[in-house]
């Protein structure tokens, strides 16, 4: 029988707990070469027709620019927020703007939904980010 001296697993149950904390406090996107992206390292970006907290791309649109998708319990911040989408789905927002990604971007760097239709536009960092 293996026997864990108590304050070995006190330290590994402190461990644990901080990394937990650090994956709850994890954004949902990241900064890289001026722009926000998603985990992979997609281009994210948002919808001149949206309102704030209010995704107005739907049904083939979503399809087209999948939303950032977020979990029903997901937290957010001063920056980052959720959104129920009209399916019932959440999405994330950064500043209220519900962000998206772009089906015909490939790899991470492409940015091919910019401009589109004059109302999609790469998602950018507010000031002093």
């Amino acid at each position: 029988m293996l026997r864990i001296p108590p304050p070995l697993l006190a330290l590994a149950g402190g461990a644990l707990l901080a990394l937990l904390g650090q994956a709850q406090a994890a954004e949902p996107a990241m900064v890289k070469d001026g722009m926000l992206v998603d985990a992979r390292g997609m281009t994210l970006y948002t919808y001149d027709k949206d309102s704030p907290g209010q995704s107005m791309c739907n049904d083939t649109c979503a399809t087209n620019w999948p939303p950032l998708v977020a979990t029903a319990d997901a937290q957010g911040n001063d920056d980052w927020s959720t959104l129920q989408r009209a399916d019932g789905s959440w999405q994330w927002a950064y500043y209220g703007k519900p962000l998206y990604t772009f089906i015909q971007d490939q790899k991470p760097g492409d940015m091919l939904g910019e401009g589109k239709m004059g109302v999609w536009h790469v998602a950018r960092p507010a000031a002093g980010q």
